[in-house]
C-alpha cells in the first residue's frame, strides 16, 4: 500500500497532490512514457481540454496494460505550453485522480515534440 504524506515541515501542496509518496518494499514499479492528446490512429484531437482528456485516457490504457490503475500512480509530471490552461488541466485531472493524490509536478514549456500537442502527461506507478 502506498503511503501519502504532506509533512508539516514543508510548505503545503499548492494544488491537489501529495508532497511525498512512499512505496512499500518489494513493490512492482512501472514507468509510463509521456502521453499526449493523440488517438490510437496517431491523429491529434482538437482543443486543449480534449487533448487533456485523451492523454488521461491513454495513460489509463497504459496502466491497464501493466495491470495497474490510477490508485497505483506514485508520481505525475504535466507539461503545458500555455499557463492559461492550468485550471483546465487541473479540472480534467480531478476527473481521473482520487484522493490521496500522487506526487506531481506541473511545468510550462515552450513546445512539445509536435506543434499540435498542447499537453503531455507522464507517470510512475507502483503496486505491491
Amino acid at each position: 500500500m502506498l503511503k501519502h504524506l504532506n509533512p508539516p515541515t514543508v510548505p503545503p501542496p499548492a494544488g491537489r497532490y501529495s508532497q511525498v509518496v512512499e512505496i512499500p518494499p518489494n513493490a512492482r514499479w512501472v514507468f509510463l512514457a509521456g502521453q499526449v492528446g493523440a488517438r490510437i490512429d496517431g491523429s491529434t484531437v482538437e482543443g486543449f481540454e480534449a487533448q487533456c482528456e485523451q492523454a488521461w485516457r491513454n495513460l489509463e490504457a497504459a496502466l491497464e496494460a501493466a495491470q495497474m490503475g490510477f490508485r497505483d500512480v506514485v508520481r505525475l509530471n504535466y507539461y503545458l505550453v500555455d499557463p492559461a490552461h492550468v485550471p483546465i488541466a487541473r479540472a480534467v485531472r480531478d476527473r481521473f485522480i482520487e484522493d490521496p493524490a500522487p506526487a506531481a509536478t506541473l511545468v510550462i514549456v515552450k513546445a512539445l515534440a509536435s506543434p499540435a500537442w498542447l499537453f503531455e502527461l507522464e507517470a510512475v506507478a507502483a503496486k505491491h
